[in-house]
C-alpha cells in the first residue's frame, strides 16, 4: 500500500498527525500488508513511524529491503534521534538539491528535456518522475492536507500524476481528509478534471468549498464524503479531563499568508496584555518547522513576557504538540492544524487570516465544528479591537463551548473512520476481483 504523504520532509506536525492516524488504520485493517510512505527523509520517517517503509520520492523510489534500522530508531523516537537522522537525510539529498539549483539557473535545459519526451507520469525506471514502487503497488492512498491548491502547484501536480498513473493501471485509489482549493489555475483544473473523477473515494475535511469544486470537475457525488480532518482523532485522544488555563498561540507568515511587521507588533502586544490581565501562561504552539517558519513568526510575539513558556523541540511528536494544546483555555492561531488540535479537545480558537487560502481553511473548519472559532482578518483596519474582542469572548465562553466542541470532534472521528472503512471495502473488492494484483503478489488480506 503506497501512501502519498504530501509533506515529504516531515516538517509539519499536523501532517505527521494525519500520517500517524492513517498508518494505524491501515495496519489494523490489513495487518499483513506492507505500508510504503513517500518521503524525502527516509531515515527520519522511521523514527516517527517505525512500522512503515520509506519510499524515496525523488531518486528511483523502490520498495526498500527490510532493515533493523526502523526498529532501532523507532525505539528511541524522533526527539532523541531526529537531529542525527535529519542530518543524514539532508546529506543524502544534497546532490539533488545542487542539481535543482543548477536547473533553475538554466531553465532551458528542463524545457529541452521535456520536449524530448521525458514523461513525468512514467515510472523512474522508464525515464519518468514517478517512484518505481508505484509499479509494484496494490493500493494508493493520498492522505489529507491542503496541498491540492494553486499555492502548492508542485505538490498538486505530483499528487495528480501519481493518482493518474494508478487509475490508468487499475490500482485502487482513495483520498482521505483533504482540503481542496482554492484551485483556479486552468492547467491544474484540466489535470484535476482528468484525474479526480476516476479516484474511487474522496473524503473531504470540510463541506464549504470542496464538494462544489469536485462537482465542477465532474466527480460523481457518490464518490465524495465529508468527514473532517483525520488529525482530530489524534488530538481528541490526548484531551484532558479538565480544561486548561493558558493562552496558546501560533502565527504563520509565508508567501501564502503575508503579515506586515506592524500587524505582528500589534498581535504581540495584544497577546502579552491579555495573558497578563488573566494571569495566564503564553504557550507557543509550533506546528510547521519548514524553514523554522512558525518559530520565527511566533516566538517574537511572546518574547520578554513573564508568562511565556518554552516551545517544544524541533523533532517533538504530534502527540507532544497535542498535549501542549491541551494546557490552553483558548488558542490564537494563524496555522490551520493548531486550530484543529485545539477544537478537537474542546478549546475555542481565534483564527488569524490574511489570505483567501486561510479564509477557506478556517471557514471550513468553523462549519465542521459549528461553534468555537472566530476569524480575525489581520489586514483589517480594526485588527487590534477585533483581536481583543474575540479573545475576551472566547475566554469567557470556553467552559460552555467545551462540550459541543468535543461532541463535534467525536462525530467527525466517526465519519472519518466510516469513510476509511468504505474505502477499504472498495479496495478489497477491487483487489479480489483480479486474478492477481498489480504487483504480482498475493492479494492483501483484511484483518
Amino acid at each position: 500500500m503506497l501512501v502519498e504523504n504530501g509533506e515529504y520532509w516531515l516538517n509539519n506536525k499536523g501532517d505527521l498527525a494525519m500520517l500517524a492516524v492513517m498508518v494505524r488504520r491501515i495496519a489494523g485493517r490489513w495487518p499483513d500488508g506492507r505500508i510504503g510512505v513517500l518521503t524525502s527523509a527516509p531515515a527520519l520517517l522511521t523514527a516517527y513511524e517505525p512500522t512503515v517503509e520509506p519510499i524515496f520520492c525523488q531518486r528511483g523510489g523502490d520498495w526498500p529491503r527490510r532493515s533493523p534500522r526502523a526498529r532501532v530508531t523507532g525505539r528511541w523516537g524522533p526527539a532523541a534521534t531526529g537531529p542525527l537522522l535529519n542530518g543524514l537525510d539532508a546529506a543524502r539529498a544534497l546532490p539533488r538539491r545542487i542539481a535543482m539549483r543548477l536547473r533553475r539557473r538554466h531553465p532551458s535545459d528542463d524545457r529541452a528535456s521535456e520536449a524530448t519526451g521525458v514523461n513525468r507520469r512514467s515510472l523512474h525506471r522508464e525515464g519518468g518522475r514517478l517512484p518505481n514502487a508505484l509499479g509494484d503497488t496494490d493500493v494508493v492512498i493520498a492522505i489529507g492536507g491542503g496541498y491540492l491548491t494553486d499555492v502548492d502547484r508542485a505538490q498538486t501536480e505530483r499528487t495528480l500524476d501519481l493518482l493518474e498513473y494508478a487509475t490508468e493501471h487499475g490500482i485502487p485509489t482513495a483520498m482521505v481528509g483533504h482540503g481542496i482549493g482554492p484551485l483556479r489555475d486552468e492547467e491544474l483544473l484540466r489535470h484535476a478534471e482528468r484525474v479526480l473523477p476516476r479516484v474511487d473515494l474522496i473524503a473531504l475535511r470540510e463541506g464549504v468549498r470542496g464538494p462544489e469544486l469536485l462537482r465542477s470537475l465532474g466527480v460523481p457525488a457518490d464518490r465524495v464524503v465529508v468527514t473532517g480532518d483525520d488529525a482530530i482523532e489524534l488530538s481528541y485522544a490526548t484531551r484532558n479531563a479538565h480544561r486548561g488555563s493558558a493562552i496558546g498561540t501560533c502565527l504563520r507568515v509565508a508567501e501564502y499568508s503575508p503579515v506586515t511587521d506592524g500587524t505582528r507588533t500589534t498581535l504581540g502586544r495584544v497577546l502579552r496584555a491579555e495573558a497578563a490581565e488573566r494571569s495566564a501562561d503564553l504557550i507557543p504552539l509550533i506546528v510547521s518547522e519548514h524553514a523554522a517558519e512558525d518559530r520565527r513568526s511566533t516566538l517574537p510575539l511572546i518574547e520578554h513576557s513573564p508568562a511565556a513558556t518554552p516551545p517544544l523541540g524541533r523533532f517533538a511528536s504530534p502527540w507532544a504538540l497535542a498535549r501542549q494544546v491541551g494546557r490552553c483555555r483558548i488558542v490564537v492561531s494563524g496555522a490551520y492544524h493548531v486550530a484543529v488540535f485545539a477544537l478537537a479537545q474542546g478549546i475555542p480558537v481565534v483564527g488569524l487570516s490574511s489570505s483567501r487560502y486561510y479564509d477557506d481553511k478556517f471557514e471550513g473548519l468553523a462549519t465542521m465544528f459549528g461553534t468555537g472559532l472566530e476569524l480575525v482578518r489581520l489586514d483589517s483596519d480594526d485588527v487590534e479591537d477585533r483581536l481583543r474582542g474575540s479573545i475576551s469572548r472566547l475566554w469567557t465562553q470556553a467552559p460552555d463551548l467545551r462540550a459541543p466542541l468535543l461532541e463535534a470532534a467525536a462525530c467527525q472521528i466517526d465519519a472519518s473512520r466510516a469513510a476509511f472503512e468504505q474505502a477499504a471495502t472498495i479496495i478489497d473488492a477491487a483487489v479480489d476481483s483480479g486474478a492477481e494484483t498489480t504487483s504480482g503478489r498475493s492479494p492483501i488480506s483484511p484483518g
